[in-house]
């Protein structure tokens, strides 16, 4: 067998692995539910504060 033959051989071999391999789609699909998380937790932890900013002003416009 030929140089040439043995490294298209090769290539072709490594083009059907890299085709099947889906270690970095998943990776990715991982990184966007993380990401959706962070932006839910980023969006109640503004909420609850104003809420809470809320409650410590009215409570302190009772009291002072």
């Amino acid at each position: 067998m030929s140089k040439k033959t043995k490294l298209s051989l090769t290539m072709a071999i490594m083009r059907r692995r890299l085709a099947d391999d889906e270690r970095g789609a998943t990776a990715i699909e991982y990184a966007m539910i993380a990401a959706g998380i962070g932006v839910a937790i980023a969006a109640a932890v503004t909420s609850l504060g104003s809420a809470v900013s809320n409650l410590y002003t009215s409570i302190a416009s009772i009291f002072g």
